[in-house]
């Protein structure tokens, strides 16, 4: 639980966190990060964002409201540098977050990732290819990391039976100030009532 929580003390981190999605993108990995950068700041963590933002890009093909970094390493790696950071996370696989594992690969450093989005089932609805080719891409990158952390035991289970390994549950919170039980309200509808809440998307 987030909002009326309790933490034990802690010495604060210089921290980057790099990834390819963000603003004005409205997904989870950007609400996820957004939500995650405003607490850690709350607890006096110095947090620095290598985003797009930065780069020139351009649509990602078959899916143009995602705009990827073009040409990003050397930014990546001045970025890096000039903040020195004492813990990096690599939210995702994108052209930025290959440049910064470059950059923690050539000097030995540690570094976490995130597993947020089923991308090989989404190559998969676009392109015929075969899903295994994705899954061993993604697997080949995220095993680079010291931990690779993933939302739900569920998939925790689905990457490992495609050879995932150090996988941990980053399980999301809920904001008890926003959310919390109050006053029922009654509607007049016929019963039984449904609600679907999600999205739908391929």
């Amino acid at each position: 639980m987030v909002g009326r929580y309790e933490v034990s003390p802690v010495s604060t981190m210089r921290i980057s966190i790099v990834t390819d999605a963000w603003h004005p993108q409205v997904n989870g990995v950007v609400r996820t990060l957004s939500q995650t950068a405003k607490y850690g700041r709350e607890l006096g963590h110095e947090i620095q964002f290598i985003t797009p933002e930065s780069f020139s890009t351009y649509p990602c093909p078959t899916y143009p409201s995602i705009r990827l970094a073009l040409f990003p390493k050397r930014g990546v790696l001045r970025m890096l540098k000039e903040f020195r950071p004492e813990a990096i996370h690599i939210a995702t696989e994108g052209p930025i977050g290959h440049a910064a594992m470059a950059w923690c690969r050539s000097l030995s450093l540690p570094c976490t990732t995130s597993y947020h989005t089923q991308f090989p089932e989404y190559i998969r609805a676009r392109v015929p290819l075969p899903i295994r080719w994705s899954y061993a891409y993604l697997q080949r990158f995220h095993t680079r990391a010291v931990r690779t952390m993933v939302a739900t035991p569920s998939m925790r289970a689905r990457l490992e039976a495609w050879g995932f390994r150090h996988l941990v549950i980053w399980a999301r919170g809920v904001d008890s100030t926003q959310f919390h039980p109050g006053p029922k309200a009654f509607l007049s509808d016929p019963r039984p009532i449904s609600m679907y809440m999600g999205r739908v998307a391929v």
